[in-house]
């Protein structure tokens, strides 16, 4: 476990250095090898997670609909919760996991909670966001069961994933002009 949790970190390393800049260029998602979720046995971090997790499904839902005012909201509500997750009860491992993708994913919900009027502009940054926080989920575990989807005309053409708590392909990244263009690719439990 600890030798694929290296390897994981490694990969988040790797991943979180190729995100610099990543708001001038559009990017396929990384690939992050699967890894068992660990137990978070601290009752704030599991439910800081819970947080996290909430908004994103927020902003996933508001960008679906095509209410970028809405992904605003959800945007900067995911911010604040980045913001205020107790690392206290991680382990050294977990919180390594953790400091990889906070800072890149919520300079992510920041770009979606200041662009209310350009939801274009918020789907271009929810692509790596969505990484960010697959990322957590594989690392942490998610309180309930999460669904991997997998747009490939999303970002360009390049494809796109996002996670969804239901099974049925609701896209947030065409909206709906394509609300089913997708196929589930992953259950996370």
């Amino acid at each position: 476990m600890i030798t694929m949790l290296a390897f994981v970190i490694a990969a988040f390393s790797a991943t979180a250095q190729e995100h610099e800049h990543h708001h001038d260029k559009k990017e396929a998602p990384a690939k992050v090898p699967a890894a068992p979720p660990s137990n978070i046995s601290d009752a704030k971090s599991a439910a800081s997670i819970k947080d996290i997790v909430d908004h994103y499904l927020h902003l996933k839902n508001a960008l679906v609909a095509d209410n970028g005012k809405e992904a605003a909201a959800a945007g900067t509500a995911l911010e604040t919760a980045f913001k205020n997750f107790d690392k206290k009860g991680l382990t050294a491992e977990q919180l390594k996991v953790y400091q990889d993708v906070e800072e890149d994913a919520m300079e992510h919900a920041e770009h979606i909670g200041a662009n209310g009027s350009k939801i274009e502009h918020q789907r271009e940054h929810f692509v790596i966001l969505s990484t960010d926080i697959y990322d957590l989920v594989k690392a942490f575990g998610s309180p309930n069961p999460l669904y991997k989807f997998f747009c490939p005309m999303a970002n360009d053409g390049k494809g796109a994933m996002w996670l969804s708590a239901a099974k049925g392909v609701k896209n947030p990244y065409m909206g709906k002009k394509m609300p089913t263009c997708g196929s589930m690719k992953e259950e996370l439990k």
